[in-house]
């Protein structure tokens, strides 16, 4: 696509990069960061193509995480536990490398606990997981440098008020952070260093040329030396060989709550159900596992089904004998795969992918971009 009305100024100072980066997002920025620290005389890009970033980053639950015992056991089955052990590295070194880059108070980063639900008929479960606990502190103690991470939290939970609960095991290590407040801090980051980010602007295809990567878009066809994805779920839109497909996350939050007895991270139902505080507020999001047909999708928004379940597990399991008030709704886009690890390769000469964060972006995003600003890095 031409556009029109463009100047000679700003067809030369913007439309020319050598690292173009599709996506905004947590993998897109810190993979600009770590081109821009290593080579600061290399012109980096980034196309966003919403006003904020389009995909989860801004629009997940905030959870500092690195997996719910449940999950963990689901986890190990598809992977083994050796690859489990390296993936649960790259989540925590993400966390690590994103509290180191911004700092704790720009994240406003929460250390208050991680906590996974069991109700009495989920006893076969709760019971797995129990069993477990000794097993994934000892695998993850190298990690962490901590050997009681997992531990039963059966006492804390009519401190919290929850009803119909009968298990309940803590992660002292799971925190919590703002998204919106993330992504500002990687912004100014990113921007300090001399990144340029261009919001609403849509990528339609790109193409190679002898000297070039020429990527048509909605405000014109931009030219680059090296072309990186980092659109996660939306890849295959345009890379459809990637083994990757959405899931949407719908979430909900309340209006602020008087004497909120809740304060920490839950996961409920091997992690497709997850909540938290947000000061006195209760976030909630969840329940593609309700139907995953309709929630493998790139359209945002909200269903009935997944809706009134989120409202019934609010009304009936966390906030019980509570008056409350839905204040907003909305939805993210994740991204899965047949495989655990994030999609970091060369897919073409001179085109790259950081993408399938399998929905742990806040954990191991960090890390996921360093790693593939390094291999764009090594291919100059």
């Amino acid at each position: 696509m031409q556009a029109t009305n463009l100047s000679y100024w700003e067809k030369a100072n913007f439309y020319r990069s050598d690292v173009l980066i599709i996506g905004s997002g947590i993998v897109g920025l810190n993979a600009a960061i770590i081109i821009k620290k290593q080579q600061p005389n290399l012109s980096v890009t980034i196309l966003e193509r919403g006003f904020l970033p389009s995909g989860a980053s801004t629009k997940n639950a905030g959870f500092a995480c690195f997996g719910s015992i449940s999950e963990l056991i689901e986890q190990e089955k598809i992977c083994g536990t050796n690859k489990l052990h390296e993936l649960i590295s790259k989540r925590w070194k993400g966390l690590q490398k994103l509290r180191s880059l911004v700092g704790d108070h720009k994240l406003d980063y929460q250390t208050n606990g991680g906590f996974e639900l069991f109700k009495p008929e989920q006893f076969a479960l709760s019971e797995e997981c129990v069993s477990k606990i000794s097993h994934f502190n000892n695998l993850i103690q190298d990690i962490t440098n901590n050997d009681s991470v997992f531990s039963i939290a059966n006492q804390q939970i009519n401190s919290f008020g929850f009803d119909g609960i009968d298990c309940l095991i803590e992660n002292k290590l799971e925190a919590q952070l703002d998204p919106g407040k993330m992504i500002k801090a990687l912004v100014e980051i990113a921007c300090s260093l001399g990144v340029t980010i261009l919001n609403n602007c849509t990528v339609n295809h790109f193409k190679q040329e002898e000297n070039n990567i020429v990527v048509a878009t909605s405000q014109g066809d931009f030219k680059a030396e090296k072309l990186l994805f980092c659109t996660n779920a939306f890849a295959n839109q345009l890379l459809p060989q990637l083994e990757l497909k959405p899931g949407r996350g719908q979430v909900l939050i309340t209006k602020p709550i008087v004497n909120l007895k809740l304060k920490g991270t839950f996961h409920y139902d091997k992690g497709y159900y997850y909540f938290r505080n947000v000061g006195n507020r209760v976030l909630l999001g969840g329940g593609r596992n309700l139907d995953f047909f309709t929630e493998e999708t790139h359209q945002f928004g909200e269903t009935p089904l997944v809706q009134n379940t989120l409202l019934r597990l609010l009304k009936e399991v966390i906030l019980p004998e509570t008056n409350f008030e839905i204040d907003q709704k909305w939805s993210g886009i994740m991204a899965f795969g047949p495989e655990l690890s994030p999609i970091i390769e060369e897919v073409n000469r001179n085109v790259f992918c950081a993408v399938r964060c399998n929905g742990m972006g806040i954990a191991i995003g960090s890390q996921t971009g360093e790693e593939a600003g390094e291999m764009v890095l090594r291919s100059l």
